[in-house]
């Protein structure tokens, strides 16, 4: 993730995995991406990825919804990786000034775009967000706040106490994954969890 995550009524597109929001859970519009700053002087602008699938989300024609939604409609006119980073160029916007408007914009697609994964170990960011976190002993964590995209899909555990763990999503530290239930078993470390 870049600085910040999305909204927290933005769940991403793109974590053991979470692919974003899951079709039919809401009708919020879902991030699939944030726009970054300019890259030269005509009109690219950095993006910050947040689907499994770029090259599909952002394919030359394909027209996105933004939040907030004054600064789209938004078309894509060409889309291109550069040392790590999609670049991407939008139809209208010709110039470094044009694309600095932009900066910060998320770009978002409807939910029943998004396919459901048939691999039952992964999961969309809006299908985690609000589970309840408990410890394999029951001790209630918190719930979770946030799917941070960053290397490493780390689930946001905001505490009762109000504070904040980060718990790394991988099955040995998140061994159940219970989205009917509401809850998450969390099998961490001994400190993680009091961080």
């Amino acid at each position: 993730m870049t600085s910040g995550g999305p909204p927290p009524d933005r769940p991403s597109d793109a974590a053991r995995g979470v692919r974003g929001s899951a079709p039919g859970k809401g009708s919020d519009p879902l991030v699939v991406g944030r726009i970054g700053r300019p890259h030269g002087v005509r009109g690219e602008v950095t993006l910050d990825v947040r689907t499994d699938d770029p090259d599909l989300r952002f394919a030359p024609g394909t027209e996105l919804a933004t939040d907030p939604p004054g600064l789209g409609p938004l078309t894509v006119e060409r889309a291109r990786w550069h040392s790590g980073r999609l670049l991407v160029r939008f139809a209208g916007v010709g110039d470094r000034d044009a694309a600095e408007k932009l900066r910060g914009a998320w770009l978002v697609v409807d939910p029943t775009d998004i396919p459901v994964s048939p691999d039952p170990d992964e999961f969309h960011d809006q299908e985690l967000i609000g589970l309840t976190a408990v410890t394999v002993k029951g001790d209630e964590l918190g719930a979770v706040s946030e799917v941070r995209h960053s290397g490493q899909d780390l689930l946001v555990i905001r505490r009762r106490d109000g504070g904040e763990s980060l718990i790394p999503f991988v099955a040995a530290l998140v061994p159940e994954v219970d989205v009917a239930g509401g809850r998450l078993v969390v099998d961490p470390p001994p400190g993680l969890d009091e961080l």
